[in-house]
């Protein structure tokens, strides 16, 4: 117990203090945390010897997977999904299922897996890594349309994917015979759709008794942020014990959050993706202390072939797909480069491990060489992007403000016309006009705010969830006008 608790303090103490070193260097986190499991594992300290279907790395490695596809499903914001409809269907359509098929071609013809094994591996290895992206899509040289795209691609493709892994699974279950057409649709339907139904139902109650309980009397902050952590493992729970997928019913669940579009506590967000990395980077501690580098005992010509195709053909499948969108030429070149298997590739894989599938370590192995591979060329390269001049000149300019108010009208402006609540831009104007005191407050949701470009000039900030709070201590008079914008 001692140990373990020393190994959980060093990981959140070495997670903090090489944080800002991690972006001041472009260098990924996940390299820190392998060094860490490398050097706690036997090659180093001897302190932690895990296998990779040791029951420890099952619980880490599940919980990282429902709090990640969770918290991606959260973050998902609809009405720019609705804007980049192309994009998004060309991403999570032909771009990923092209790029999971040519990887499984690969496995089947290069390392002589079945088919259904070649689906798993290809599902898995097709996964773009959120873990290894986190950095690269804060970093300021990345062009927001390739920022986009690659953010679009992480925190969607594995709902994609994961249905193909969990259905291949089925065809290599110990002991039963290979299921047929009707066999196998049943099956499906038993796992998918209590999995979806459960997340959503799930979703909606929990954020329906969360605005009845905050309106009436009220939620604190420090528990509404631990909210969302128990909404995904509610799903997860919920849907298992109905026979159906968790990891469904945990994208469901966020989907449905996501959909409803209520103002929730930014920390609702904050904390279920700082708990979702953390989770994650624990995964890369337990499997850096041994069970990753199995990857190196696959090493062969074959396998080594077969790592470059994993590694490589996604970009010239993505530049093709993407011709036809909207992205300019560097969104697309980089959008195609920087497609990182990490993290959620081994968890893919790892479902077939934990099942007990026939050759499941072989394909922890291939998938491990591959995303140790990634993580040095993928990740290491990520240090060298520098922002074209367009990037820079874009940067240096003032945000995009609203549109301009219409002109003034002559004489006084009675501003208890119309809703008593809304004021327009011709009675901003002449508020200030008049040399009232006016703050402009900028209210957006978190994801509306950081989706767009457009900032109203001279307005502040101000989190949608503690208005109250926040304006309170900027000690105004109390006439002062308060003029609040959401879209």
């Amino acid at each position: 117990m001692i140990s373990i608790f020393g190994i959980v303090g060093a990981v959140v103490l070495t997670a903090a203090l090489l944080s800002g070193v991690a972006d001041r260097t472009r260098l990924p986190q996940t390299l820190v945390f392998l060094a860490l499991g490398t050097a706690l594992g036997p090659f180093g300290l001897g302190v932690v010897s895990l296998a990779v279907d040791s029951p420890t790395i099952r619980a880490v490695a599940t919980l990282g997977l429902v709090l990640v596809l969770f918290t991606d499903a959260v973050d998902i914001t609809f009405a720019d999904l609705r804007h980049h409809l192309r994009l998004v269907a060309l991403i999570l359509g032909p771009a990923t299922l092209l790029t999971a098929a040519a990887i499984g071609l690969a496995a089947w013809g290069i390392l002589g897996l079945g088919a259904a094994e070649s689906a798993i591996v290809g599902a898995a290895l097709a996964s773009t890594d959120p873990v290894l992206l986190r950095g690269l899509l804060r970093n300021p040289s990345l062009p927001a349309q390739a920022r986009y795209a690659l953010r679009l691609e992480s925190g969607m493709n594995d709902a994609v994917l994961l249905p193909v892994v969990l259905v291949a699974m089925r065809f290599l279950m110990p002991g039963e015979a290979p299921p047929g057409g009707a066999e196998m649709g049943q099956a499906a339907l038993r796992l998918f759709v209590p999995g979806i139904a459960g997340g959503v139902v799930v979703g909606l109650v929990a954020i329906l008794a969360l605005h009845v309980i905050r309106r009436r009397v009220g939620v604190r902050r420090d528990y509404e942020s631990l909210y969302g952590f128990g909404v995904a493992l509610t799903a997860f729970a919920a849907a298992e014990a109905v026979g159906g997928s968790g990891f469904l019913a945990a994208f469901a669940a966020g989907l449905t959050i996501a959909a409803l579009d209520v103002e929730l506590c930014e920390c609702f967000f904050d904390y279920g993706q700082a708990t979702a990395e953390l989770g994650l980077l624990f995964t890369f501690v337990a499997l850096g202390s041994s069970a990753i580098w199995g990857g190196l005992a696959a090493l062969s010509p074959a396998a080594l072939l077969f790592a470059a195709v994993a590694l490589f053909v996604r970009a010239p499948l993505l530049l093709v797909v993407l011709a036809g969108s909207t992205l300019d030429r560097r969104s697309r070149l980089l959008a195609a480069w920087f497609g990182p298997r990490g993290l959620s590739s081994l968890l893919l894989v790892l479902l077939a491990v934990f099942a007990g599938l026939p050759r499941a370590g072989e394909l922890f192995e291939i998938t491990a060489l591959v995303v140790l591979l990634s993580v040095v060329i993928h990740g290491g390269s990520q240090v060298f992007l520098r922002p074209a001049r367009t990037a820079a000149a874009a940067a240096e300019a003032p945000p995009a403000p609203l549109p301009a108010a219409a002109t003034i009208p002559e004489g006084p402006v009675a501003l208890d016309k119309g809703d008593p609540e809304r004021i327009t831009l011709e009675e901003l104007d002449e508020l200030e006009r008049r040399g009232e005191q006016v703050a402009l407050l900028d209210v957006r949701t978190e994801g509306a705010y950081r989706e767009s470009s457009e900032r109203a000039r001279g307005a502040v900030r101000v989190p949608p969830d503690r208005p109250v709070e926040v304006v309170g201590a900027w000690g105004l008079p109390p006439d002062a006008w308060l003029v609040s914008y959401c879209t």
